[in-house]
């Protein structure tokens, strides 16, 4: 029987393959942004949200940088090679994407936090409070 899930084919595996490979190379998740900041993290995580929802919860040891005012000046500080991770509200929110796309535009290395905030908070860990 027929039904949404089958009536299109699945993808031949090495067309998945190559699909499933190349979305790491876009995105990171939750746990391993949590994993790399118990150390020294080779990557920037910014938290692409307002700054009154930034002071009401991030991650902790995120930048706050809301995707609408990325611009290259603001991102002076940082080598050219940075990477920079982004963050928003969760899947239901398209900032992470804005951000990372501002980014790109700007030529500067990016990936996107799956699941941002929602994610984060699913996964157990804690927000961090306040405006740093």
């Amino acid at each position: 029987m027929t039904n949404n899930v089958t009536a299109i084919a699945a993808a031949p595996s090495d067309l998945a393959k190559a699909h499933f490979a190349a979305e790491f190379t876009f995105e990171t998740d939750c746990w391993d942004v949590f994993d790399a900041l118990k150390g020294e993290p080779d990557f920037v995580l910014l938290d692409v949200r307002s700054p009154a929802l930034f002071e009401k919860g991030h991650v902790p040891g995120a930048v706050n940088l809301p995707h609408g005012k990325i611009i290259r000046s603001k991102l002076a500080d940082w080598p050219e090679d940075t990477l920079f991770v982004t963050y928003c509200a969760g899947p239901h929110c398209n900032g992470a994407a804005r951000g990372a796309l501002r980014l790109a535009e700007l030529g500067r290395p990016v990936k996107i936090m799956a699941g941002g905030i929602t994610g984060w908070i699913d996964e157990g860990f804690e927000l961090a409070l306040g405006a740093k």
